[in-house]
């Protein structure tokens, strides 16, 4: 078994009085596609800020790699994780100035490997054209090329290719499974598509309430879940 990136233990946040988030323990696997299933308001997203060290937790503690995490979390580490979100936010720039915009910020200049990343993502005809004349998907895509342009060890992806159009979200979906094995990349998903879980998912976790209900490795979180509310979800039915 690949040793941890996070290590997440008796966490808990609330917003307003509310918690939204209690979790006993959580893993996250170094190299995995880690999927988080759910409905809305299920703490998904609020998940993905714990593990992009930006929001401290309530309660509780998170480990990176083997170390407890102080917050405010170091610049050096937070620069080794990095998030897409579903309506990623654009420089009014052009396309070009938006993928390299990670890289300059840290002072390094794009190589040969942009160029071939910016093909993968069928953005070479974009590169002149500014942000706010781009669709949905192509945003998507500039987004994602972004983030994958500082080489991060973690990705996380919120609803990465929900609304895109079949052609952009094969796209994410090709180069989220490059990640993985050609970069060996720690990618945690949060989505709502349950054949795109199936499809990228080394581990599934189901999130109800703020609580993990269900976690399991692909197969068998889908062909035999054993909480009913899992089941419930799989089958496509409503969930609360």
């Amino acid at each position: 078994m690949n040793a941890s990136v996070f290590d997440l233990k008796d966490i808990t946040v609330e917003y307003g009085g509310r918690r939204v988030l209690e979790l006993d323990e959580l893993s996250v696997r170094e190299g995995e596609v880690l999927v988080v299933l759910g409905p809305n308001g299920a703490g998904k997203s609020t998940l993905l800020r714990l593990l992009n060290l930006l929001e401290a937790p309530g309660s509780g503690q998170i480990a990176y790699r083997g170390q407890a995490v102080r917050f405010p979390a170091p610049l050096a580490l937070r620069r080794e994780i990095t998030t897409v979100f579903q309506h990623p936010i654009l420089l009014k720039r052009s396309t070009w100035d938006n993928v390299v915009f990670g890289l300059r910020l840290r002072g390094q200049r794009p190589d040969g490997s942009l160029t071939t990343l910016v093909r993968q993502l069928d953005l070479e005809k974009l590169v002149h054209t500014p942000a706010e004349r781009l669709s949905g998907g192509e945003a998507q895509r500039v987004a994602l090329a972004r983030a994958l342009a500082i080489r991060p060890r973690v990705l996380l992806l919120d609803e990465p290719s929900a609304n895109l159009d079949p052609y952009s979200a094969g796209l994410v979906e090709q180069m989220v499974l490059g990640l993985r094995s050609e970069r060996n990349t720690t990618i945690v998903l949060v989505t709502h598509n349950v054949f795109q879980a199936r499809r990228l998912g080394d581990r599934v976790v189901m999130l109800m309430g703020g609580r993990i209900v269900e976690a399991a490795e692909v197969d068998r979180f889908f062909e035999s879940p054993l909480d009913p509310r899992t089941a419930a979800f799989v089958r496509g039915e409503l969930v609360y």
